[in-house]
């Protein structure tokens, strides 16, 4: 499954559905649900100006995930501007700028342990050693079915 590395405080953000827009500097032609990974990152500045303490966001794991449904490029400042309670940067410099938006995110209950990449890369379950991490999944995604499906 794709995964997607994400700096905290805004990894967090993506999962609890209030930052519905992610900006990067590429585009990208992938679609469809993605992994959400909280790099090793916390940038400060942005967690004390949105009043999130860091010791409270986790780090260096896959924390939930989303889909990507459509790429906007932002041509102008203005649009940038418009859409800044979706994507939440305080940069209005439209430079290269494309907008993921996301939709339907979820929270996993139990973080993975997993070293991030860079774009859009491959995450296989397989890959992970603690056997009690992956039970961990299996109960969250048998409880999901059961729960948001009938």
């Amino acid at each position: 499954m794709k995964c997607l590395s994400v700096c905290q405080p805004f990894a967090e953000l993506i999962v609890q559905g209030k930052k519905t827009i992610e900006l990067r500097k590429w585009n990208t032609k992938f679609r469809g649900e993605f992994l959400v990974h909280a790099a090793k990152n916390i940038l400060i500045e942005e967690c004390n100006r949105m009043k999130i303490s860091p010791s409270t966001i986790t780090t260096g794991a896959i924390i939930g995930k989303a889909n990507l449904v459509d790429v906007k490029k932002y041509d102008s400042d203005k649009e940038l501007k418009t859409d800044k309670k979706k994507h939440y940067s305080i940069s209005d410099n439209t430079k290269n700028k494309y907008g993921f938006i996301l939709e339907k995110p979820k929270k996993l209950l139990v973080p993975i342990p997993y070293l991030g990449k860079l774009n859009f890369f491959e995450f296989s379950p397989d890959e992970i050693k603690n056997n009690d991490v992956k039970l961990d999944i299996f109960e969250e995604e048998h409880r999901y079915m059961w729960i948001n499906r009938h």
